[in-house]
């Protein structure tokens, strides 16, 4: 069943566990996810970025996303995800996104409260859901880039302030992560003291971008199957454990299933050199992409592992 963000978020808060955001741009990676979450029995957001919405065309991607989610016995929220300016949310809302996210981290913050609020007015008046960042994220997402000398950590203070002054549903904050499947130089760690203290100042679910996993395993096939993706690394399993112990209630993820879909495709094509049946070509990523996406709603839930 398709439902808002907001209502899923409650499930989270009061199970004491994370919800997990897949991102999807097909009807093979929208299939897969779903069918994990109705595996596990866990209510699941489907994100779709700016780029993927003009990858798939944003009538066809909604038609996807609501195609299986309304026939899910679990609750689906169909979600914007970075969306950078008020035209792009009203958009994805007229097409029955439930759920938006507005990123205007990249402004001052006067200006980034005044942009969110704008679109909370809008989104509330027809009842969906707004996530909002605070504090900037290291790497590349499709639209979205920010370098080293840019990033910055989310000060506990102003998260307060801007969740007062905006009425948001969510804050996505910034507490070590980055987009991408390079994600760290040195070891992997996140800032769960200042994720504590934001969890005390705020009364809103908090949402970590920029976490995929990045499968060692993964990313070993791929690059044995002909790939050049060395030196990729994620966030561990224990560090999200951690900070979902810390009042995190969504966490992003794409990379991971970007690399299950390359490497599952890959072997497939080494494995079935004489197939070139697209439909078989595809199909054959889902059941890897179902794995991968398996293994981190279990991560965020501490009751299913």
């Amino acid at each position: 069943m398709i439902t808002t963000m907001k209502e899923i978020l409650e499930m989270a808060e009061k199970g004491g566990f994370a919800v997990s955001a897949f991102n999807t741009s097909n009807i093979e990676l929208t299939r897969a996810i779903i069918d994990a979450a109705i595996e596990t029995e866990t209510p699941v957001i489907i994100a779709t970025s700016e780029k993927a919405i003009d990858y798939a065309g944003i009538d066809c991607l909604s038609k996807v996303v609501h195609s299986f989610g309304e026939k899910a016995p679990i609750p689906v929220a169909l979600h914007l995800d970075h969306g950078k300016s008020l035209e792009s949310v009203v958009r994805a809302i007229r097409y029955g996104w439930t759920s938006v996210m507005i990123d205007a981290s990249d402004r001052p913050f006067e200006e980034n409260v005044e942009i969110t609020r704008k679109v909370v007015q809008i989104a509330h008046a027809v009842g969906v859901t707004v996530e909002a960042e605070l504090g900037r994220l290291k790497g590349i997402e499709d639209y979205v880039s920010v370098d080293e000398r840019e990033a910055f950590l989310t000060d506990p203070d102003d998260a307060k302030r801007f969740v007062e002054e905006t009425g948001v549903d969510a804050l996505a904050v910034a507490i070590g992560t980055s987009h991408g499947a390079y994600k760290f130089k040195g070891e992997p760690k996140l800032d769960l003291k200042r994720l504590e203290e934001i969890r005390d100042r705020v009364n809103v679910p908090l949402v970590l971008h920029g976490a995929s996993g990045v499968p060692g395993e993964l990313v070993d096939g791929i690059n044995e199957l002909g790939g050049d993706i060395k030196g990729a690394r994620g966030v561990p399993d224990d560090e999200l454990r951690e900070a979902v112990k810390r009042g995190i209630r969504k966490v992003n993820a794409d990379t991971d299933l970007r690399l299950a879909f390359t490497y599952a495709v890959r072997r497939f094509l080494k494995e079935n050199p004489a197939v070139f049946d697209p439909r078989k070509i595809l199909s054959s990523a889902m059941d890897e992409i179902k794995r991968v996406a398996i293994h981190r709603i279990k991560v965020l839930r501490p009751d299913l592992e």
